[in-house]
């Protein structure tokens, strides 16, 4: 069997679905942009133009994310990419990321350049302008949570190399289960993920802001709208940095689980086998890669090891080598 006979095609089982929702929350995304910028304009609110044009960067994060998924689509098949373009969407998520840790950074420094030089606040436009960004948010991470509960167990197919030698293996069986704590993070869109947290966090400045700013007004605590400020600020620097170290360690290939690595050792190993050398990478959600050495002094070939690695339907591109010891 030839090389080009096989997919190498490592997408997320809800790829499709997930590019619509992003497509879907970019246009009302826009939409709302639009309406206040020409609102703001219209009725000489500078709050509303400025929450327009922030709106415009939450529109550019997600269009990344959709870019990522469109072009990942695309070129899935695209011979160039040794190994798929699975990973597109954790290059997107990464990108993201390094993007909230600059907003965090600017609405921080903003936060305390306003409490140590307090600004009027114009509570009657201010306060209604964040409850209708929560609005949208709110409305956005319904349209993009439309799938992030569903779980699947990749499609297991397998191109095990030794001699030339090929196979697609399909074999779901009982044993996925469990195995599934092994590689639960496998499965998980970065890309969505990265998307979801742009929302969430934009979604939780405006609580902070709304409760900040109600609170000012009600007290006349002028240093609260800051203060919710910088505690946002801290929340999506946080979540960046998680976002940053996840989706970096995917794009450096590092061993995504090493539970599961170990639990593929002591599966090669469990007939008096020796695990020689083993690489496992992600290759996209719900997809990993793994190269496999096997030195052994039974008669047994790469069949004989493809068959016990079946147990793991995450495994969709398996290269082995057996060696006589």
């Amino acid at each position: 069997m030839t090389e080009a006979a096989h997919s190498h095609s490592f997408l997320g089982a809800g790829h499709a679905a997930s590019e619509r929702r992003t497509w879907a929350v970019i246009g009302l995304c826009t939409a709302m942009m639009v309406a206040e910028i020409v609102g703001g304009l219209m009725f000489g609110s500078i709050a509303l133009v400025a929450d327009g044009l922030h709106m415009s960067t939450h529109a550019g994060a997600l269009l990344l994310a959709a870019l990522a998924y469109t072009y990942a689509r695309r070129l899935a098949d695209d011979p160039r990419f040794s190994f798929g373009t699975g990973k597109l969407g954790d290059l997107a998520g990464f990108t993201s990321a390094i993007v909230l840790a600059m907003i965090a950074l600017l609405i921080g420094y903003e936060s305390v350049s306003r409490l140590l030089a307090p600004v009027p606040i114009h509570f009657t436009e201010a306060i209604p302008i964040a409850v209708l960004g929560l609005a949208v948010n709110i409305a956005s991470a319904w349209l993009l949570g439309g799938g992030e509960h569903h779980h699947h167990h990749g499609h297991g197919h397998a191109h095990h190399d030794h001699d030339h030698d090929h196979d697609h293996d399909h074999d779901h069986d009982e044993h996925a289960h469990g195995h599934a704590h092994a590689y639960g993070a496998a499965h998980r869109d970065n890309n969505m993920r990265a998307a979801v947290v742009h929302v969430l966090a934009d979604a939780a400045v405006s609580v902070l802001v709304i409760v900040g700013l109600l609170l000012a007004r009600a007290f006349g605590w002028l240093w609260m709208d800051p203060l919710a400020g910088i505690v946002g600020a801290a929340v999506i620097a946080s979540w960046s940095v998680g976002l940053i170290r996840d989706t970096g360690a995917i794009l450096l290939d590092m061993t995504p689980d090493r539970r599961m690595a170990e639990t593929l050792r002591q599966t090669i190993e469990h007939d008096g086998d020796e695990l020689a050398d083993l690489h496992l990478w992600r290759l996209g959600p719900g997809h990993l890669g793994a190269i496999v050495c096997v030195s052994t002094k039974a008669a047994r070939d790469h069949a004989y090891y493809r068959e016990r690695l079946a147990h793991f339907p995450a495994l969709s591109h398996v290269t082995i080598e057996v060696r006589a010891s």
